[in-house]
């Protein structure tokens, strides 16, 4: 059976390295935040081209703290595509915030930059471009809306890492960008793992308040920037305690692990290579599918995309997916309902129509396997298989 996605393999790529990272770690007794999880982020803050990075529990987290440190309140909206996982919007709804879904485009399957104006309001407070699927969205455009509007920018690169938009690595396009490191991912690690980086020292101060209780002097400068007052380390004598135990803002517990920081960092310098290979493999799929009822991924000009995911579309995609089994391959999809379909979100008022393209894609698009330790034979097979399917 060939796998979708499958991180045995990666893993048993570099073994030795990873074993010996975790013992260190272990033998260490440092294992949640400390040393370990600084070097991580200092290394990829440089990797994104940004100053900052904020080590947290996950990527949904990262989206929720971003959105914090950018100023969403309990009723602002935030605008984002109706077509992405659902961490996205329901980080929104976390903080309290109304989330507004707009369409994808059919053949890139990103945010539409040209529906983003029509649903801004005066309560709107930010976007969320999504990164879907390893390609970022045209930036140039959103950021135009963003400055003319005054909004925030907070990019989704959960599938994103590594990719780049005019030579410009995804996160460093906006105010914040957060990504994911579960283990799919192009860069993952042995568990959750996520990261917000920015160049804004605001949004990093209050990002580091917010994933430890808000508490210490990360707590203490957040207090600071939200109410508009100047601080310092003198400004509060801690008598001896430790400052965790002094709280300014009302924060989560969210904290990058030193062992999912470790096993990133060993990970690191290898994810241009990887995502390379992913892009070899992209490039086969390209162009020896020749199935005249298959859409192939369309790439965006000036972008790099790193292939998450290889995306095809098709009227009969269910038999295909059907037929790929038969023959022990495994597809996926990526997503089966729309933001605006789905049944939490009902009382938003949206109905079946709002978001054509959306729709389109949640019900014609799959996934082919994708990941960087796909064997030559493998990819013949997929695309030899794919080739010969009679809808």
């Amino acid at each position: 059976m060939i796998p979708a996605m499958n991180v045995t393999r990666q893993y048993a790529s570099i073994q030795d390295e990873l074993d010996k990272t975790v013992l260190d770690v272990l033998h260490g007794g440092q294992y949640i935040l400390g040393k370990t999880v600084e070097d991580f982020e200092k290394a990829f803050a440089s990797y994104c081209g940004v100053k900052y990075a904020v080590g947290v529990g996950n990527g949904s987290d990262a989206l929720v703290l971003a959105l914090k440190a950018c100023g969403v309140k309990p009723g602002n909206e935030v605008i984002t595509t109706a077509m992405s996982f659902s961490a996205t919007a329901e980080a929104i709804t976390s903080v309290g915030g109304v989330p507004v879904f707009v369409d994808c485009t059919k053949d890139t399957f990103l945010i539409n930059p040209a529906d983003i104006e029509k649903k801004i309001t005066g309560q709107t407070k930010a976007i969320i471009p999504v990164h879907l699927y390893g390609q970022c969205a045209e930036m140039d455009a959103i950021n135009k809306l963003a400055r003319a509007y005054g909004l925030k920018i907070i990019e989704d690169c959960a599938q994103a890492v590594g990719a780049a938009y005019k030579g410009k690595k995804a996160g460093s396009l906006g105010d914040a960008g957060c990504f994911s490191f579960f283990p799919t991912k192009n860069l993952g690690c042995a568990g959750d793992g996520g990261i917000i980086v920015t160049d804004d020292e605001s949004i990093y101060r209050q990002c580091r308040a917010y994933r430890a209780h808000g508490s210490g002097l990360d707590g203490l400068y957040a207090y600071g920037i939200q109410n508009g007052v100047e601080v310092t380390e003198k400004s509060i004598d801690f008598k001896g305690n430790l400052p965790k135990y002094f709280n300014f803002v009302a924060g989560y517990n969210s904290r990058l692990d030193a062992l999912q920081a470790a096993i990133l960092s060993v990970k690191l310098p290898y994810l241009d290579g990887w995502n390379e290979r992913r892009r070899e493999i992209a490039r086969q799929y390209n162009q020896r599918i020749r199935n005249p009822v298959v859409k192939k991924p369309i790439i965006v000009e000036g972008n790099t995309h790193i292939y998450y995911v290889y995306t095809i579309t098709t009227e009969k995609r269910d038999e295909l997916r059907e037929y790929l089994m038969l023959n022990e391959i495994v597809s996926g999809i990526y997503f089966p309902v729309p933001f605006h379909l789905q049944v939490v979100y009902k009382s938003l008022g949206y109905k079946k129509g709002d978001m054509p393209n959306a729709e389109f894609v949640s019900s014609h698009s799959m996934v082919l396997p994708m990941f960087p330790e796909l064997a030559q034979e493998e990819i013949d097979k997929v695309i030899e298989t794919v080739n010969r399917w009679e809808p």
